[in-house]
């Protein structure tokens, strides 16, 4: 793969720059992360298209390489499974993806819906969107099932109506379209944040109230259930700086307590709450733990 090039707008990532070179520049500047090995015959075909846009997109983006041999506990961190894979990182969390060689026009597909050449938009204001009465998350669903049934080859709407179903609380229900997506779905970002949802959904049944676990962890500091608990119902309940403190003190004290579950709650936190700042924060506070 190649070193930095075109500029200084494509450039290696190792877990000793990764806090500085891809979290804090993307504050200012997206990072789409490309993550590659030099076994991978794919790779090879999708690095070249994504040097080139760079450039083209004369730093719009900045392009990050992560050799997923080398840099596992990166790759580890984004919980990339194939490559290569591509993320692009915003505010200091994961706003969009894909994994797979795409060819040139579907790159620029991507890219567009995110981002424009800083030659072409210089200067231009962006209009207000027009004020819309909100949709209630029912009124969503019978909306969608109905284009469904008229559509019912557009995979996109499916994954719509999965998101309307987890905002009316219906988990099962939302569970069931997502497991039914095609895979080509399956690093969308929303479908990324309703896995997420869903799995922090799920710790919480049966689970003790909020004042019960705080008591617990007072009794015994070291109760890494109880802490756990309490930082998905903080989370869920609208305190996610307080829920996520809970994971940044387990990865402090019991890093491997349950197969490491308190990295996982966090970067399923980190897709589900919707302030970058704060994401951004806590995503450089669980950094500088690991690194």
């Amino acid at each position: 793969m190649s070193q930095a090039s075109e500029k200084t707008y494509v450039f290696d990532v190792t877990t000793a720059n990764f806090e500085d070179a891809v979290i804090k520049a993307s504050l200012t500047t997206p990072i789409l992360v490309d993550f590659w090995a030099t076994w991978c015959e794919p790779c090879k075909a999708l690095s070249p298209l994504l040097d080139k846009l760079a450039a083209e997109y004369n730093g719009a983006f900045a392009l990050a390489k992560v050799d997923v041999d080398a840099e596992q506990q990166i790759a580890a961190m984004f919980g990339i499974r194939s490559i290569p894979t591509v993320m692009l990182v915003k505010d200091g969390q994961v706003l969009d993806g894909f994994a797979g060689a795409l060819p040139e026009g579907e790159l620029r597909e991507f890219l567009g819906r995110h981002l424009q050449p800083l030659a072409a938009d210089e200067g231009e204001v962006a209009e207000p969107a027009a004020d819309v009465e909100a949709e209630t998350p029912e009124g969503a669903i019978n909306r969608l099932q109905q284009a469904i049934a008229a559509q019912p080859d557009v995979p996109g709407l499916k994954l719509d109506l999965a998101v309307a179903l987890m905002q009316a609380g219906r988990t099962d229900a939302a569970a069931a379209e997502l497991d039914a997506l095609p895979a080509n779905l399956s690093v969308d970002s929303r479908a990324v944040r309703l896995r997420s949802e869903l799995e922090l959904s799920k710790a919480l049944a049966d689970a003790p109230s909020a004042a019960q676990l705080r008591a617990r962890i007072e009794a015994d500091p070291a109760d890494a259930e109880a802490r756990d608990q309490l930082g998905v119902r903080l989370l869920l309940e609208g305190d996610p700086a307080a829920g996520m403190d809970q994971w940044l003190e387990l990865l402090k004290t019991q890093r491997d307590w349950n197969d490491g579950a308190a990295k996982k709650r966090l970067l399923a936190a980190f897709t589900t709450v919707e302030d970058a700042e704060l994401v951004g924060r806590y995503r450089r506070k669980m950094a500088s733990l690991l690194f």
